[in-house]
């Protein structure tokens, strides 16, 4: 029996999250200011454009090239990083202000071109449709005649990457694209980067109960965006929430076989560290070449901003350097 508490009465979950339901059961995110793409040449920092993923889903991505790449045009071309927005899988958007210094940074400090990937959201859009979503995003970019791809990314150099929801993005549509990386030629992933990434179970870890109540994401607010998110009638043991459940040994040696690299990287602050401690210790004892860093103190999600955005960008780059060079 699972130790599964109920969504506290008191609090307006809707309002707490951001969202506003409607009678017919759609919820859609609060209106909020929102980032254009932008080539504007007085930019220092980048470039960005927005690129068409499948029109008939709605889902589109925005590509972010260093301004200095535009300045010297490199002889060498730039790793790709696929990165995927948090939300709970069922608010935010690529052009939300929040995400913008972590685009900015890592595009920057790296450097790197940044497809950051505009996924379909729950409930409309239930999961495994945001797995499908980065799937399909890779196969269009490996087929891709878009100007900038061609002349600053190097495919044979991708890492997927997300926070929060997104982590869970990339780590499970990073499984999916491992069992098919001979239809994503001439991409070739090197490694998934999973920053504090989403994850559940029906029963609660010890993190979770110490910080049940935290300002974040409190468990009332992580259950019921599992609620919204998950397939009907699945609870959040399964493998979509709960990793532990769906470790497939032979896939893991299939990803050891490839050469990929995982990194993991949370904080004591954050209710789910126990859950993405666990994964790092299951995926060692599969063989998988993974790496955990977790921080003392901050909270679910930080690094966002700067100058949080800052230190997990240079976690991030050096990982992805020693991945491509060793």
């Amino acid at each position: 029996m699972s130790d599964i508490s109920p969504v506290d009465p008191n609090i307006d979950l809707y309002g707490f999250l951001g969202i506003i339901r409607y009678p017919d059961g759609t919820i859609t995110p609060l209106p909020g200011p929102a980032i254009p793409a932008s080539s504007d040449p007085r930019n220092p920092f980048h470039f960005s454009k927005d690129v068409t993923i499948n029109e008939s889903n709605r889902t589109w991505a925005r590509i972010f090239v260093p301004r200095e790449a535009f300045d010297s045009s490199p002889d060498t071309k730039l790793p790709l990083i696929l990165y995927f927005h948090g939300g709970g899988f069922i608010r935010g958007n690529v052009s939300t202000p929040l995400f913008d210094d972590l685009h900015t940074e890592l595009a920057i400090e790296i450097p790197a071109v940044i497809i950051s990937v505009d996924y379909r959201l729950a409930p409309e859009h239930r999961l495994p449709a945001a797995y499908t979503d980065c799937l399909e995003a890779l196969h269009t970019i490996k087929d891709s005649n878009d100007e900038w791809l061609e002349k600053y990314a190097d495919l044979s150099k991708c890492f997927l990457m997300g926070t929060s929801a997104g982590g869970n993005i990339a780590y499970h549509g990073g499984l999916r694209a491992a069992a098919c990386v001979d239809d994503l030629k001439p991409l070739e992933i090197k490694g998934l980067i999973l920053h504090h990434p989403f994850f559940g179970g029906t029963k609660r870890t010890d993190s979770e109960l110490r910080m049940a109540n935290d300002k974040v994401i409190p468990l009332c607010a992580t259950d019921f965006m599992w609620e919204l998110s998950l397939p009907i009638g699945a609870d959040r043991d399964h493998e979509f929430s709960n990793p532990m459940m769906g470790i497939n040994p032979q896939l893991f040696e299939l990803i050891k076989a490839l050469g990929w690299k995982i990194l993991v990287i949370g904080c004591a602050g954050d209710p789910l560290i126990d859950r993405q401690i666990e994964l790092v210790k299951k995926l060692e004892e599969n063989g998988a070449s993974v790496k955990g860093k977790f921080d003392e103190g901050g909270y679910h999600g930080y690094g966002y901003v700067n100058p949080t955005a800052k230190a997990i960008t240079m976690v991030v780059k050096g990982f992805v350097l020693s991945s491509i060079t060793c």
